[in-house]
């Protein structure tokens, strides 16, 4: 009876539970679904983020469309929905349980806040970028002279400057171990001072014009073109809406060498503002320290006026324009030389005009932060006539570029991309005389029309993904491919691994990129059938965020590989009286191995210090033989201690480097080869001895005013016989190109500068 009524206990329990599951299935709570809104457009918001006041752990992001589905809490008659969105103030809306509208939520844009200025000193390297970049800043840009650009790096273990010979005062920079050439320098983000402009185009930026300095290692974005191989220097100029009212700089050395810097800015309206940038520098003095008969820097004077506009009009449109001119004169060479009056005496000359313009327009969709149309144009006029000795060198270069880039996500912010489409004009125009009378008039005129891609993948967790590729049409050279990859990889909250790989693809110019040898005796022999350079470049990054008594440091070492699959390789190797242009040869290599640490350190408040070394491996094929390229150190050495007391009244800086040894390519009066081939009597390679440099400056800051006072070269090291038969410039042995080191020995120097916010 017992076992009866228990069965029908649990037959009536069992129904009364089906029955309580068939209803509560009935009647579940469906997700809640929505749609949010731009309340002033009535456009949808993607990417704005929902989620329940209730639970915390439950969210939704919106669609292309502005659509959402979220799940609602488990409990609670009444729960809070919270929508967030960039730029909108956040609204919350209470939702309870019964409700089953389809919601739709209109948010409005948020009040613009004034500036608010944070003074901090940010990580060099930074952790954002899915590229290995590190950040110059202004704040940076003044513990040395900084004149110009090339004095920009004096402080960085990045990028190396160099000279690239004793008379004409142009320098060059190197990054990862390649000749600046093979560096894009951009400014603003805009392929600039390229093509014939290479040899002298560090002294066309002015230090006082400069915002920042980007440097980024490797292949950087398909968006600037297809010419990068080792990497890209962006120099940020000076912002209208954000520059100081006035800034005047003085500077001057005892060499003889003055510089004077005016910086403008003011808004016109609460739209337009402008800045007006001039730069003017002069050297005099006839200088001859080490008494080899000439000068240790040209006699050089140098006017430069940019002007800068920008406008914004509060609707999503911004617009930027700038216009520059440059006239610039040098004179070099040996003391008794005068540009009217040659007579016997060596000497170089040098008059350039240059004029600028860009202009950059970008609207931006309301209610969508990350969608956006720019149209971006830019022209260069670049002129020159030189001389160096008895040859002449002339050339003009016609540039003019447009890139029209459009930008938005799929879906989410998680998935962006960017298409565009550019065209690039050169027109080059080079006449050239050998010291023999022999001439060459080369033009070259390039039309590339072109198109690209970029993805971006970041899961706002610790993955960036960049992938480009773009296609272009050379009217000389047929279609190139570039594809390039970028990925950034957080392995842990202060650690970043990168990796990029891509290729490049560059014209050479064979004269300007080795002006350098004109002021040598040897003859160029430039081979009739030069093809572009391309190039591989694959690398990689480990960034280390750490404290060191509780102040922020940073550990970073990378290694790229750069291999050329073709080059124009200048050979002052094979022949010592000559320098042989050509293609890379038929099974020939040629490629660059760059291994850099560094560690940046606060050990104590306003004591920053940080100490690099780099390794370089530059070889190229000469002569049937793999070789080390000239003038490559293969082991630098870099230190850097910059102390500020509180409030920045007093700053010091002292900077040491030291270079290995480097090879030199032989003096062009000996005969012979060097070491390969089937020479009967061949010559070892030669290199230059290691030594050390050191640099100091001390500034004291008033309310309005800085003082500094500076000391390059400290221990007033020179390379011994930096100019191979300066006595007789003229005859075979001549060469003043193999410059390893410094000419003129110690330089002080002095300035001030003064400032109106």
């Amino acid at each position: 009876m017992y076992s009866s009524i228990g069965r029908r206990f649990l037959a009536v329990l069992g129904l009364l539970l089906s029955s309580a599951v068939a209803f509560a299935q009935s009647d579940a709570i469906p997700p809640v679904q929505g749609q949010v809104m731009d309340a002033a457009g009535s456009s949808p918001l993607p990417g704005a983020v929902v989620r329940w006041l209730e639970a915390a752990n439950s969210s939704a992001t919106t669609d292309a469309s502005g659509k959402f589905t979220l799940v609602r809490p488990a409990r609670g008659q009444v729960s809070h929905l919270i929508i967030n969105s960039l730029g909108y103030k956040a609204d919350t809306l209470a939702v309870a349980a019964t409700d089953r509208a389809f919601l739709r939520v209109a948010l409005r844009r948020s009040v613009e806040l004034g500036e608010v200025k944070i003074e901090e000193r940010a990580p060099a390297y930074s952790s954002l970028t899915p590229t290995n970049t590190q950040v110059i800043t202004s704040r940076d840009l003044t513990k040395s002279a900084c004149c110009n650009l090339a004095e920009s790096f004096e402080t960085n273990a990045a990028v190396e400057v160099s000279t690239t010979d004793a008379v004409s005062g142009a320098k060059q920079i190197q990054l990862l171990g390649l000749d600046g050439a093979y560096s894009l320098l951009t400014v603003d983000n805009q392929p600039a001072l390229r093509g014939l402009a290479t040899p002298y185009r560090l002294s066309y930026l002015s230090g006082t014009w400069i915002e920042g300095i980007d440097i980024i290692k490797g292949m950087g974005s398909v968006v600037n073109g297809y010419e990068s191989i080792s990497g890209q220097v962006n120099v940020r100029l000076k912002d209208p809406e954000k520059a100081e009212r006035l800034l005047f700089n003085a500077y001057g050395n005892d060499l003889g060498k003055f510089d004077l810097n005016l910086n403008l800015a003011t808004p016109l309206s609460k739209k337009l503002s402008t800045a007006l940038l001039l730069h003017s520098d002069h050297l005099g003095r006839r200088v001859d320290r080490n008494k080899d008969g000439f000068m240790d820097l040209p006699l050089a004077t140098q006017y430069n006026v940019f002007n800068k506009w920008k406008y914004k009009s509060g609707t999503g449109i911004v617009s930027e324009l700038g216009v520059g001119a440059l006239r610039e004169t040098r004179e070099g060479g040996q003391t008794g030389f005068r540009k009217d009056a040659p007579g016997a005496f060596y000497g170089t000359t040098l008059t350039t005009d240059r004029y600028t313009g860009f202009s950059k327009t970008s609207y931006t969709w309301p209610g969508r932060p990350y969608q956006s149309l720019g149209l971006l144009l830019s022209g260069t006029s670049h002129a020159f006539d030189s001389r160096y000795g008895k040859r002449t060198y002339d050339g003009a270069q016609r540039t003019g570029l447009a890139t029209l880039l459009f930008q938005s996500v799929l879906g989410t912010t998680a998935h962006t991309y960017r298409l565009g489409a550019s065209y690039l004009h050169d027109n080059y125009q080079e006449l050239y005389i050998g010291q023999h009378h022999q001439g060459e008039n080369r033009r070259r005129y390039e039309r590339v029309p072109g198109a690209f891609a970029e993805y971006t993948y970041q899961n706002a967790r610790n993955l960036t993904v960049v992938g480009g590729l773009r296609l272009d049409r050379h009217n000389l050279y047929g279609w190139v491919l570039t594809p390039r990859l970028n990925v950034k990889y957080d392995a842990l909250a202060n650690t970043v691994l990168r990796l990029a790989a891509g290729t490049g693809f560059r014209t050479a110019n064979p004269i300007a990129e080795n002006s350098g040898m004109l002021v040598s005796s040897r003859d160029f022999v430039i081979s009739n059938n030069l093809r572009p350079e391309r190039a591989w470049n694959v690398g990689g990054s480990f960034t280390q965020y750490f404290t060191v008594a509780g102040r922020p440091a940073t550990f970073v070492t990378d290694y790229y590989h750069t291999e050329f699959r073709n080059q124009v390789v200048a050979d002052a190797y094979t022949a010592p009286m000559l320098l042989q242009i050509s293609n890379l040869e038929a099974g020939g290599r040629s490629f660059s191995r760059s291994f850099q640490t560094e560690v940046q350190v606060e050990p104590l408040k306003g004591l920053q210090a940080k100490a690099a070394y780099k390794y370089l491996d530059v070889q190229t094929t000469y002569g049937g033989e793999l070789l080390p390229k000239a003038l490559t150190p293969r082991h630098r050495l870099f230190a850097n201690l910059g102390y500020a007391t509180a409030f920045d009244k007093w700053r010091a800086d002292l900077t040491a480097q030291w270079f290995g040894q480097r090879p030199l390519a032989h003096n062009p009066g000996m005969p012979g080869h060097t070491g390969h081939g089937t020479d009967p009597a061949p010559l070892t390679l030669r290199y230059a001895p290691r030594y050390a440099l050191l640099n100091t400056q001390v500034t004291r800051a008033f309310k309005r005013l800085e003082v500094y006072v500076g000391v390059e070269n400290l221990t007033n090291y020179r390379q011994p016989d930096a100019i191979a038969g300066a006595a007789t410039p003229f005859a075979s042995g001549f060469d003043a190109a193999m410059i390893w080191g410094p000419t003129y020995g110690r330089l002080t120097y002095a300035g001030l500068r003064f400032t109106l916010e």
